[in-house]
Parts: C-alpha cells; structure tokens; sequence
C-alpha cells in the first residue's frame, strides 16, 4: 500500500491526478532528459496543462519523436526541443546562452535527466560521468538560468520552481555521504554507491536552493 502524505498524493499518484484542474497556459518550463521516461511524461503533462515545455535533450531525434507523439494527442501543445548534454559544461553552457537569448520567461525547471549503474567513466571535463551528468551540469544549468527565474517571478508575480528528480537510491551511498576528494577515484568506484552520490547531491543542492532562495 502506498504511503500517503499531507498532500494525498502518492508515489502511485499519476502526473495528470496531481495536475489536475491547473491552468498552465502562462507558464514556460524546461524539462531535461525529456525524450523518454520521467521526462517525457512530465512534457506531455505540463504542455496538457498549457504550459510551454521546452525539453532539454541529448538526442534530437527521439525529442522529435516524443515531440510528434504529444503534438499528436494535444494539437494546440506548445512545445520545443533544445540539445543539451548535462555531462558537458560547456553543452550546458551553450543551451543556457541560447534560452537566455531567446528572451522567454523561465517558471518552472525540472532538472530530470540522468543516468545510472554505468561503468567507471570519466566526462570531458574529467568528472566522474555519473557525478557530472546528474548533478554538476544540473548545478551549473540551475546557476546560469536564475537570474532568468528571478527576473520572471518578478515581472509575473508568480513564484518559480526548481525540482531536482532524485529517488531514495540516495540512501546508499558511500559510507560518509559525499567523497569530494575521491569523485574520480577508479580503484574504489561502486558504479551503484556513485549513482547514490550524484542522487544525495541532487538532494542537498535543492534543500540549499530552498534555504538561500526562500521569501521571508
């Protein structure tokens, strides 16, 4: 049985029960790794509810297709496809650039993309590719694009969100949480225990946004 919090919702809670009676059509969202799994979903609920869902991607042409599927099911959806590869800086870089120019509003980010389990790999920027992908291109995404959020809040009133998708795997991590100095140590890299890393940071990254960004 599902456990129930103060909210009556649930992890069996689908996307669409807990959107329900929203009216998103003024908001824009991004949604990293959105060409399958969580990510499409969240798109295809977002832009049910109106609201213009700009998917971050790796690859194109499944985004193309995710895209087509939710067009196809919602003709009036308003929804985009933007490259971006969380495990390289300098993607995520090049992706917030082009967003910024692009001069929309930013209300909600969902930073979802991830990977898990993979074998000991380092990313272009020499990152462990697990740490890099799940959290530091999600912290340097959520970092580029804040002044936009703020900038959008304040013009709209409306108070943004960033949602960092995690799970509870981050209970089983390395002894000790976090181990800074040994990110990128492959003698004693636990491809499952890396994962439980890059999920406790996603958790300690959103816990510290919500102190920092908090509204007295």
């Amino acid at each position: 049985m599902s456990r129930r919090g103060g909210s009556a919702f649930s992890s069996s809670s689908t996307a669409e029960e807990v959107t329900e009676g929203i009216d998103g059509t003024a908001l824009t969202a991004i949604v990293t790794g959105a060409s399958s799994g969580i990510g499409a979903e969240t798109s295809r609920v977002l832009a049910m509810r109106g609201v213009h869902v700009i998917m971050g991607v790796r690859n194109m042409v499944a985004a193309k297709d995710v895209k087509e599927a939710i067009l196809k099911e919602i003709p009036i959806a308003k929804v985009d496809a933007m490259e971006l590869d969380l495990s390289s800086m300098a993607s995520v870089r090049k992706f917030a650039s082009e967003f910024i120019s692009s001069a929309l509003p930013l209300n909600i980010l969902i930073n979802n993309a991830g990977i898990f389990g993979t074998p000991f790999m380092l990313s272009e920027d020499n990152i462990e590719l697990q740490f890099a992908t799940n959290h530091m291109g999600h912290f340097l995404l959520t970092n580029l694009l804040l002044d936009t959020m703020k900038k959008t809040a304040d013009e709209s009133k409306r108070e943004g969100r960033i949602v960092n998708v995690t799970s509870c795997g981050h209970r089983l991590t390395y002894r000790g949480g976090i181990r800074f100095d040994k990110i990128n140590d492959e003698s004693s890299y636990q491809k499952f225990r890396a994962y439980a890393q890059s999920k406790l940071a996603n958790i300690l990254h959103a816990n510290e946004l919500a102190r920092r960004l908090k509204v007295c």
